[in-house]
This record gives structure tokens, sequence and C-alpha cells, in this order.
């Protein structure tokens, strides 16, 4: 027996792989675009090649750049917007008759954190007071190492279900588990969500430090030499995953488990090495670009992150976390310098450098 009919709200490269593969498998899927001529593209050539490139989709995926139809009558739903932009489409999808009932069953794959007005907080926790009661410990994040490019080729890929309701979190691994997505549940919803945040804070780091590491990017240190390699990669990896766990830790993480797993080290791993990354790519073009130059700070970098033309999560994460560390009194020095950088408070080159010369 196949599931029912699906939804994916946000026809980015990851929700377009996900959709893709569901689709695949004989489930009727529609996937929301913001776009009007984005859905068009998919109706019409079975593409959405601003994403996917030449990936051709599934004659069972259609598209529609209406959210209310988009998930009218859906026995699963998936949201997969942005964090910038996340809120505002679930608040549309309110009116919604089979959400306003609870028969849909939901399921989030976007990364970040949510503002409020006591300051930032798990996606999870923030749908929970806006969507209607029966969703309550019924929600589902979905994250692991998986890139939507690799995914969409159908490379063999981990994903975590994490929910409070085990019976949710194996509806969505019988939904989304395939010859190459392999699904593991979690109990530990609070732990697998700020992994999922935190990495691409890290992955920008790790992308300056690619970038000063190839010659014509290496800094000046007295005399231009080879100080930066895949050993200090490691370094900075590790010390990241050391930032995530803590961070995890203060906020509830029910499982130190869950840090090794393929939705703690395994996530940061990929996002950090692989060259699908996109917070590697726009670490790296801090120093290959200067891509910082035309902002004055951070909060100028969020609000005109749609100029950038990719959408590097770890943004608007840094910025959450720099809170989020002040309210916890953590020390993640890691995550501080990325923020100091896209603050302009430094220049890049030298917060890596400084806070390597630290531990020594």
């Amino acid at each position: 027996m196949r599931p029912g009919k699906v939804a994916v709200i946000g026809a980015g490269a990851w929700g377009t792989a996900l959709a893709k593969s569901i689709a695949e498998k004989g489930s009727p899927t529609v996937i929301w675009c913001r776009r009007e001529e984005q859905a068009a593209e998919i109706n019409s050539t079975h593409k959405n090649s601003r994403y996917l490139g030449d990936i051709k989709l599934p004659e069972g995926l259609s598209a529609t750049g209406d959210i209310e139809e988009a998930a009218d009558g859906k026995e699963y739903m998936i949201l997969a917007a942005p964090s910038l932009y996340l809120l505002e489409q679930v608040k549309r999808l309110l009116n919604v008759s089979s959400i306003r009932e609870g028969q849909t069953a939901i399921a989030v794959i976007t990364k970040g954190f949510l503002p409020s007005p006591s300051g930032p907080r798990l996606i999870i926790d923030t749908l929970e007071d806006y969507l209607p009661g029966f969703y309550n410990g019924r929600l589902v994040y979905i994250s692991g190492p998986s890139h939507a490019e690799e995914v969409a080729r159908g490379k063999i890929t981990g994903l975590i279900a994490a929910s409070r309701s085990a019976r949710e979190s194996i509806r969505f691994r019988y939904l989304l588990k395939s010859k190459s997505l392999l699904v593991f549940s979690s109990l530990d919803v609070r732990g697998v969500q700020v992994a999922a945040a935190v990495k691409n804070v890290i992955a920008i780091a790790f992308g300056v430090l690619d970038a000063l590491k190839t010659q014509k990017y290496r800094p000046r240190l007295g005399e231009i030499r080879d100080v930066f390699g895949d050993n200090t990669g490691s370094l900075l990896l590790a010390a990241g995953l050391n930032e995530i766990q803590s961070l995890g830790l203060a906020m509830g993480a029910t499982h130190a488990e869950t840090f090794t797993s393929i939705a703690g080290v395994g996530d940061l791993d990929v996002t950090c090495r692989s060259v699908y990354g996109r917070n590697r790519r726009f670490g790296r073009e801090i120093i290959e670009k200067q891509i910082l130059a035309p902002y004055k700070n951070i909060d100028d970098l969020i609000a005109k992150i749609d100029g950038i033309g990719y959408m590097p999560e770890g943004i608007a994460a840094c910025r959450h976390v720099n809170c989020l560390q002040e309210k916890h009194k953590l020390k993640m020095p890691i995550c501080s310098l990325v923020y100091h950088i896209l603050n302009r408070d430094v220049k890049a080159e030298n917060a890596l450098n400084n806070y390597l010369n630290k531990l020594r």
C-alpha cells in the first residue's frame, strides 16, 4: 500500500529533490512555488532548472503557485521553505481545512531558528504555537547529510526523522524510504534541530578556511607561507561539533549520541566538505569574491539576502546563535567569529587566524 497525496511547500533544491523521490514511488505529489514561472516550468518541462539543472522530474510531480491549493486535502505535507520565510507561509496554511482538522501529517526540512519576542526559538516549538493543537508532539523534523543534487540523482543517502511521536516518525520513514533513501527514527527533536541549524554556521567558517588554503588567498603572516591545510579543516570541524553539542544540550537535546550520528557529525561533515554546500560556497566567496563588500552589517545582509542568488541558511542562523550563546552563557568561538565576520567587525582572514592562534 502506498501513501496518499503529498504536498511539498517550497520549491528549492531540497524540497524539489524530496518531492521527486516521493513521486517516483507512486504518490501523487504537488510542490508549491513562490514564483508562478517556476511552477509553469515544472509543469511544462518537468524540470526545476534554477535549483536542479537538467534533472528530469517525474510525471507524478506537479506544481502550483497557490499555497492553499497545494496543501488542501493532502495526507502528508513537507515544509521546505527557508527559515526567513517559513512562518509567513505557515500562517497562510491555517485556512486549509485538512490542516485545521489535523488530518494532514506535517514534517519540516527547514534548517535554522525562528525569531520570537523572547528570542530565537527552535522551528518545531514555534510551529506548534501556530498550528492547531492536534499537532502538538506530532510534528516530524527531517534532517541528515543530504545534498539535494545527490538525492535527486539517486545517490544513497541517510536521513533522520525526529519526532516526539514514534508513530508519526515511522509514517514519514515509510513515505520517504526508497532504494537510495535510508530513513531512521529519533526522539531527540531538539538535538536534531540544533545540529541542522548550527552546522551551516560552521560551514561558513570552513569555506573561509578552504579559500585561504589556496595559494592565491593565503594571508600574510609576516611572510606568505602555507599554514592552512586539510588537518586544519579537521581541527575546525571537530571544534565546531563541540559547539553544536554544547548548544544542543543547553537547549534540551535528550540524547548525546545525536551529535555523533548522521544528524550531527554526518551532516556537519558533508555540509563543510561537499562542493554542493551553499554555506561553504558563501564562506569561500567572502575571500574569493569579497561578497560582503556591498553590505553594512549582518542585518543589512539578511535584509538583502535574495541578492546573493542562492540561500546560505547559515547567515540567519548565525545571528540567532549569537543571541542563544549569550542567553545560555556558552563559549562558541567559531560561531562568534563567523558572526563578527558577517557583521563586518573584522576581516575574515584575521578572525580565523586569531582563533587558531588562541588554540596554541
